[in-house]
């Protein structure tokens, strides 16, 4: 593996204060927002008057509290070019539509060294435009994450210096009234410098749309399952290898949740491989099945509009982290990275 093989995931460096990080991130992901993004539909309905009391109202509990957080958002708009309404309204998306096309598998394996694989499913016009961002924020961790043009990290897959392992499934909650974007927590999530702090922030605020994460952290030897959204969260120890599609399976008040047709058939064929005694996790995150629609997603007609774009595979070791990340059809790796936790 080489960080130079031809890949169609960009990694990028950046450093410094909260607006710095922002700035880095407009500006690496600018033109495929421009170009990309902002023509389709999710832009404009997400971007839509009818959202903007909604939106205003995140943005002051952002900035009420995290401020820093608040303040990388004004640096992505500013290093986008774009108002910072319409960069807020975007990184609200899973909190004000259940439809938005953010796909995602999960394998959770734990034992003496866990392992986390993760499909991230998105946007097929996404497809050579995802960044991978090495960060080196002031005051934080610095951390390696997936991102997507004109998106703050800390919603599809992270590893982080203080040996943090996030991977985010999106959860389709309907008649959510949210009050912080779900997002947000994803990104301060990335700051925690413990895999408790993050459960407890979780635990504190999740009055926003639903996600759910797949939590870590080295030495610990345990993963970690939150589902949260729309006011309440559910913790979970994972004990037994197990997975996660894009619907809640233990949130209480996610019964009226939209399951669809390719959540409800990725998460039925990776359990059946689990039980079946499968643990290669890249063939099983490959897998295309003989039923049902696919655990791996490359089809121009997928009814969720959602493609396979990158997949990790994270080890939780004792004394840090190793990963490996590979595009949509890459045989080996693209990109890798090994960190002691400090």
């Amino acid at each position: 593996m080489s960080e130079d093989a031809p890949s169609e995931l960009r990694r990028v460096r950046m450093a410094g204060a909260p607006h710095d990080i922002g700035h880095a991130l407009g500006r690496a992901g600018r033109d495929a927002v421009h170009d990309v993004l902002r023509p389709l539909d999710y832009w404009v309905a997400v971007n839509s008057p009818a959202h903007d009391h909604v939106v205003a109202r995140m943005a002051l509990r952002t900035k009420a509290l995290f401020p820093w957080i608040f303040e990388e958002l004004q640096g992505l708009a500013d290093g986008l070019g774009l108002p910072f309404a319409q960069v807020m309204a975007w990184n609200c998306r899973g909190d004000l539509m259940s439809n938005v096309p953010d796909g995602c598998t999960t394998l959770q394996f734990p034992g003496d060294v866990p392992v986390i694989a993760h499909n991230e499913d998105g946007l097929p016009d996404f497809r050579g435009h995802v960044l991978l961002v090495d960060a080196a924020p002031l005051d934080a961790p610095d951390f390696t994450a997936l991102c997507y043009p004109g998106s703050i990290p800390g919603h599809t897959f992270s590893v982080t210096g203080a040996g943090l392992v996030q991977a985010v499934n999106n959860l389709r909650l309907r008649d959510v009234r949210p009050q912080i974007p779900r997002m947000v927590l994803g990104r301060a999530v990335l700051a925690c410098r413990s895999v408790r702090a993050a459960i407890d922030l979780l635990a504190r605020e999740n009055n926003s749309g639903g996600f759910h994460f797949t939590l870590a952290q080295a030495g610990e030897g345990v993963v970690h399952s939150v589902e949260f959204g729309g006011g309440g969260m559910v913790h979970r120890q994972i004990d037994t290898p197990s997975a996660h599609a894009n619907h809640a399976l233990h949130l209480d008040h996610a019964q009226g949740q939209i399951v669809t047709q390719s959540s409800a058939d990725r998460q039925r064929r990776v359990t059946d491989l689990i039980d079946a005694g499968a643990r290669n996790v890249l063939a099983m995150l490959r897998d295309t099945g003989e039923q049902g629609l696919p655990v791996h997603r490359c089809q121009p007609d997928d009814p969720d509009h959602e493609n396979t774009l990158a997949t990790a595979i994270i080890h939780v070791e004792k004394g840090g982290l190793s990963w490996k990340v590979y595009d949509q059809k890459s045989t080996g790796p693209v990109h890798a990275g090994s960190d002691i936790a400090r």
